[in-house]
C-alpha cells in the first residue's frame, strides 16, 4: 500500500449505530464513538452528506506526509438495520473498492474492550454487517469492539441497545482511543501490522 494506491481514492470507514440522542452512550453505538474520535483528530465536523442518508467527514490520517490517507468517515443515519444502503451510496460516490472499506461494529463474542482486526468473513448476526454485505459483499475490514455476551438469560437485543453500564464507562473513553489508533493504523500500515499491534 503506497502512495501510488492513495491516489486512486480514500478510504472510507463506517461507524456502525443508531441515530439520535437516545441510543448514543448504547453498546451498539460504539462503531459511532470510534469515528467521531477520528474524526476529533482530523478536526473535523460531521455534516449531512448529499448522496445519502448519511453524516460525513472528508480528512486525512497517518503523519504528514506520504504517509497519510485519505478518508471518509461515515456514520449512517438510516438505523443499524439499514446501513448498507447509505454506506454502499458513498461507497460509490467516492469511486471506493469494498477493500478500501472499513467497518466499525461492536461484537458480542468478544469480551469487552478487546479488539479483533480482521478482512472478509460473515456477519456473525450482526445487523449492521448483514445489511453492508447485502449491499457490497463481504470483502470488507472489520474493526471488532467487544462488549461481550449479556448476562444471564437477557435477550441480546435489550442487551446491545443498553448504555455501557457505570463500571465499563471507566474504561470505554480508553478502549475508544485505542480503537481508533487501530483504524488508523490498518488504514496506513496495512492488516498485518494493525492485526500485530492491536489483536489481543
Amino acid at each position: 500500500m503506497g502512495v501510488t494506491e492513495d491516489a486512486a481514492g480514500p478510504w472510507l470507514i463506517a461507524g456502525l449505530g443508531n441515530p439520535g440522542p437516545g441510543y448514543a452512550m448504547n453498546r451498539h453505538n460504539v462503531g459511532f464513538m470510534v469515528v467521531d474520535l477520528l474524526a476529533e483528530r482530523m478536526g473535523g465536523r460531521f455534516k449531512r452528506a448529499a448522496k445519502a442518508q448519511a453524516q460525513v467527514v472528508e480528512g486525512r490520517i497517518g503523519s504528514p506526509g506520504p504517509g497519510s490517507r485519505r478518508v471518509v468517515l461515515v456514520k449512517p443515519m438510516s438505523y443499524m438495520n439499514l446501513s448498507g444502503g447509505p454506506v454502499n451510496a458513498l461507497r460509490e460516490f467516492y469511486k471506493v473498492p469494498p477493500q478500501r472499506v472499513v467497518a466499525v461494529h461492536d461484537e458480542l463474542d468478544i469480551d469487552y474492550g478487546t479488539l479483533r482486526l480482521k478482512l472478509g468473513g460473515g456477519d456473525n448476526g450482526h445487523n449492521g454487517l448483514k445489511s453492508l454485505t447485502g449491499a457490497f459483499g463481504r470483502d470488507y475490514y472489520r474493526v471488532r469492539f467487544g462488549i461481550g455476551r449479556p448476562p444471564g438469560r437477557m435477550p441480546v437485543a435489550d442487551y446491545v441497545l443498553k448504555d455501557f453500564s457505570p463500571a465499563e464507562r471507566k474504561e470505554l473513553d480508553y478502549f475508544v482511543d485505542r480503537a481508533a489508533d487501530a483504524v488508523e493504523c490498518l488504514v496506513t500500515e496495512g492488516l498485518e501490522r494493525a492485526q500485530s499491534a492491536y489483536n489481543s
